[in-house]
């Protein structure tokens, strides 16, 4: 059978939601280690990065820029703030909205995490121009995923 023909296959193997899965299973595991040694979970590594890239940001905000909702990113902040790596606090501006900021030793952590994506990159045996093109792809599937569940609906 060809890649094409076996588009229909309902072999695990050949599905495109396993290897999807699979792989990111395989990444995330592959990045345990080097997280282990910061204090973190992935998912806490993620919001992290958002808000070292945004500073200050809402929470609301936090959860589109991860393509989390609220009741997901919720528990990971307050494990964040109780390790003393966040803040939150209402907006003076908007009562609603709960602010979220990376604290000092949040800050502190940002220079120990970054040699992070390097030291994944040397894990993986992948090199830069592999990366880019495989997280441009990746980005082109999800927005054709989100569309077409955005449909569906």
């Amino acid at each position: 059978m060809t890649n094409q023909e076996n588009t229909g296959s309902l072999l695990l193997d050949d599905q495109l939601c396993f290897a999807l899965y699979a792989a990111q299973r395989a990444v995330t595991a592959a990045y345990r280690p080097l997280l282990d040694e910061l204090g973190l979970t992935y998912p806490q590594y993620l919001v992290l990065l958002v808000l070292w890239e945004r500073g200050e940001t809402t929470v609301k905000e936090l959860a589109a820029a991860l393509r989390l909702d609220y009741g997901t990113v919720s528990p990971l902040l307050k494990r964040l703030e109780s390790a003393g790596l966040v803040s939150r606090e209402r907006s003076a501006r908007d009562e609603r909205s709960v602010l979220v900021a990376v604290t000092g030793r949040g800050e502190e952590l940002r220079e120990r995490a970054a040699h992070v994506p390097q030291a994944l990159l040397a894990a993986t045996g992948l090199r830069g121009g592999e990366v880019a093109a495989l997280r441009e792809e990746l980005w082109r599937l999800a927005e054709r995923a989100e569309s077409a569940a955005a449909q569906s609906r």
